[in-house]
């Protein structure tokens, strides 16, 4: 019997030694909630100084070879290697680590995912980051990065920048990258649900997380053009205007599409690797953007990337945009192209038009026409015979302002100019259906002041438009 038990005993350890011969060396837990793949060199890179920083921002969660290239060579001043860590929060495997790789002048590539927000604290994972010369976010929910805020491993990532290394990300980890992150924590927005109501429960956003040197006023948005993605891109700027979400009152949505990378070197130049980008600037408050209501804001600025194109955002360009709008939550045609206007010394100055957005029946629902392309175009209707339309704008000192009403033949409606009191300061009340109306008031005053066109039904109602071309001189 004991000779037995000896050969079941060498039997067992001869099992075992096979085993151990054949596991991963390389896999390893951190904790019950990290795991950790380390591909190439086993020993970190060191070196005094790095060339970077340099940035990806993937339209989708695969590697982009040319870009991520461009990052590598910036990074390493064109000789020596970095290592790489690639961040996720779920999934199995090492998809990016296995491109990232092979790749000329990488030392290392170790994969860590991150299933809690604690993961964030991990004393290893905030190693290897630190010692990392790009940080690549994955693929997956965004809502389980924008949870890593105020961790150490924030300021880990931010150090890896500071250092001259570089950040990319694809699909969730291109949105976690942007100053405004939309983080989808509540359900995931499109575009249709967005314009409809910009402040729908999906519409939740992250800041103070990532701020990037000359990517200020972003907010990032992946799969572009294959998900229809144009109009909620749209809802982010209008929400980050008009919420302050964004430094001086302008922010840009950077959409990229699948396949699609935008490579951004040290001096905030991008240039397209792939489909197509768009960028989308909001750059006055929206006309209406307000809980329950749909959207309406008037030449958003987009401009249009296609492979080898360049977007400065270090020096935002002042011209080679097309212009689209939203009205009552309904956009333009042919969102994704245009004819880019070219010439950068003065804008369109054939104005604008705005169609009212109801109910704006007082003073505090009032359409914000301020900001739109003057002169502007009005058009709404009296639907019935106690219907009042309210238009806010601003003049300066010494500004002109006249309002000109073409009446349907359905109805008499008179026109009035408030002060921000809501007092009348003149007023055009001439009698009978289909009669015009028209007003016009000079500010005397110092500064500025809002002021708010009133037109309203004196009697009978109907669906037909009523026009008022308005202007400021």
């Amino acid at each position: 019997m004991s000779a037995a038990r000896d050969a079941r005993r060498v039997c067992f350890l001869a099992v075992v030694a096979l085993l151990l011969t054949l596991a991963p060396i390389d896999v390893t837990a951190a904790n019950a909630q990290v795991s950790r793949v380390r591909q190439g060199n086993a020993s970190d890179v060191s070196r005094a100084g790095w060339a970077g920083p340099a940035y990806t921002m993937n339209g989708s969660g695969g590697i982009v070879v040319p870009t991520m290239t461009r990052a590598i060579d910036a990074i390493r001043g064109g000789s020596g290697s970095i290592d790489v860590v690639v961040v996720a929060g779920s999934g199995t495997g090492t998809p990016e680590c296995d491109v990232i790789t092979p790749l000329v002048g990488v030392n290392s590539c170790t994969t860590l995912t991150l299933t809690a927000a604690r993961d964030g604290d991990d004393s290893r994972v905030n190693t290897d980051v630190r010692n990392a010369e790009f940080v690549y976010f994955a693929g997956g929910d965004q809502c389980d990065y924008v949870a890593w805020k105020g961790t150490a491993l924030e300021a880990s990532v931010e150090s890896v920048v500071s250092k001259g290394g570089g950040v990319g990300g694809g699909s969730a980890g291109h949105h976690v990258n942007s100053d405004i992150v939309y983080d989808a924590c509540t359900a995931s927005a499109t575009s249709s649900t967005a314009l409809a109501d910009p402040y729908d429960r999906s519409m939740t956003f992250t800041t103070g997380m990532f701020r990037w040197p000359h990517y200020a006023g972003t907010v990032n948005d992946s799969h572009f053009v294959a998900r229809d993605r144009m109009g909620r891109s749209m809802a982010f700027v209008a929400r980050a205007v008009k919420d302050g979400l964004a430094p001086g009152g302008r922010a840009w949505a950077v959409g990229v599409e699948e396949g699609a990378s935008l490579y951004l070197d040290r001096n905030g130049l991008a240039t397209l690797s792939g489909p197509s980008a768009h960028v989308v600037l909001g750059d006055h408050q929206p006309e209406v953007a307000v809980p329950g209501r749909p959207l309406t804001y008037t030449n958003f600025k987009i401009w249009k990337l296609t492979n080898g194109q360049t977007y400065d955002f270090a020096n935002r360009p002042s011209c080679g945009y097309y212009l689209r709008s939203v009205r009552a939550g309904v956009p333009d045609g042919n969102l994704y192209s245009g004819t880019p206007v070219t010439d950068c010394s003065t804008p369109p100055s054939d104005g604008s038009s705005h169609a009212e957005v109801e109910p704006n029946d007082s003073r505090s629902a009032a359409d914000d026409i301020s900001r739109l392309t003057w002169p502007v175009a009005l058009s709404g209707d009296m639907k019935s015979d106690s219907d009042r339309d309210y238009f806010a704008f601003t003049l300066a000192a010494g500004e002109t302002f006249t309002a000109n009403c073409a009446i349907p033949d359905a109805y008499d409606a008179d026109l009035y100019l408030l002060s921000s009191t809501g007092s009348t300061l003149t007023r055009s009340v001439n009698d009978g259906a289909g009669a015009d109306e028209a007003v016009t008031l000079t500010r005397t005053a110092s500064g500025s002041a809002t002021y708010y066109l009133d037109l309203e039904a004196y009697a009978g109602s109907g669906d037909t438009d009523w026009t008022c071309t308005v202007r400021r001189s």
